[in-house]
């Protein structure tokens, strides 16, 4: 019965393990220029009314060479989302915790609020960014972006909440394509709360070393695939070394993490993925997927689908139980009434190097 409920849910994905070195630092060090200018000075008003993207810009180009720290005062400033802030190499966008970035309303199917392109050295820090999802113009596409990070190195994100956008929260992926993409690397994610996106809260697209910790990812709905944490490279490139780490991936009318293809060496340690209406993980073909010390507990389908060409995963020391809700929510069933077929970790028959120990999973009768 709930095999036939987890095979009904038409979404692909994958998850992935970590590699022996140590490559990830939660407060990674950023070389940041020692200028530091204030948006205010060259006219942001921060009143909710005025568009100050060119005040932002202004800023950003105003900084010498060595980059520098942009202050964000508390306020709420407009943006022009179909330009965005473009951020420069050892440039820090600092904002007050009580500092809102938010997207003017706009009907396109592409945009993004804060964007680091093909620069290095880049601090986003405190405040807010804030879509447009529910005063959009348009009815079509889904790459409205709080956050745009694309053939990026060494970019440092924290402290800082997402929500409202039009497509996903943050995409950290490559600019261009197959031989001649661009790879994001080095991209630390600390402290972010990614809530209420239209598509997804995270979209990880081709890059090299990528660390989440201390974050949330929860409340996407909208289009598919509304997941937590989609890591998605496609043919784009390849996906090597992220870990997730510390971080809650909840709620989401979708899968909670879904991984696809071209992913290798992913970790996930302390993860919670609760109550999301798909699998808590899904992983649909990734290579070395080490799950440790997490609690993916009370989602619709299985807490682990662990699916196609998936090869090398190690299940260790988690918590898994409680899963495919979705059927005692049709029946009016308490989801924590013991089971008769199992409902918490599906294992497809094409994977290959599947190994497990020390978890806890639901019981049955």
């Amino acid at each position: 019965m709930l095999l036939a409920i987890a095979s009904s849910l038409a979404l692909s994905a994958v998850a992935l393990p970590a590699f022996a070195t140590n490559w990830w630092n939660p407060t990674p060090t950023v070389t940041i220029g020692s200028t530091s200018l204030n948006v205010k000075n060259f006219g942001a008003m921060g009143n909710g009314v005025a568009d100050d993207t060119a005040a932002f810009q202004a800023a950003i180009t105003a900084l010498p060479s060595t980059g520098g720290t942009i202050v964000v005062p508390a306020g709420t400033y407009m943006i022009n989302a179909l330009k965005g802030i473009n951020l420069r190499s050892h440039t820090r966008l600092s904002l007050d915790a009580a500092a809102y970035l938010d997207a003017i309303p706009n009907s396109s199917d592409r945009y993004w609020v804060v964007k680091a392109w093909n620069v290095n050295n880049v601090e986003i820090a405190g405040g807010n960014v804030v879509g447009e999802r529910t005063q959009h113009q348009g009815t079509v596409g889904q790459w409205g972006y709080g956050i745009n990070i694309s053939g990026a190195t060494t970019v440092y994100v924290h402290d800082i909440s997402i929500s409202n956008s039009w497509g996903d929260g943050i995409l950290v992926g490559a600019t261009g394509s197959g031989a001649t993409a661009v790879l994001s690397t080095g991209v630390t994610l600390n402290n972010v709360k990614s809530s209420n996106n239209r598509r997804q809260g995270l979209t990880i697209a081709p890059v090299t070393q990528v660390y989440v910790v201390n974050s949330s990812f929860t409340g996407s709905k909208g289009i598919s695939p509304q997941a937590g944490i989609d890591i998605e490279p496609q043919t784009q490139g390849t996906v090597q070394q992220v870990r997730l780490e510390a971080t809650t991936i909840s709620n989401n009318v979708g899968n909670g993490l879904e991984v696809h293809n071209n992913v290798s060496d992913l970790t996930l340690n302390n993860v919670t993925a609760e109550n999301n209406q798909g699998y808590g993980v899904y992983t649909g073909g990734p290579v070395n997927v080490t799950i440790t010390n997490s609690n993916l507990s009370q989602n619709y389908l299985f807490g682990v689908d662990i699916a196609s060409t998936t090869n090398t995963v190690q299940l260790v020391g988690n918590t898994i139980e409680w899963n495919g809700d979705a059927w005692f929510y049709a029946h009016n069933e308490s989801i924590f009434t013991e089971g008769w077929v199992p409902r918490d970790i599906t294992i497809a028959s094409t994977t290959a190097n599947v190994t497990q120990s020390n978890n806890t999973i639901s019981p049955m009768k």
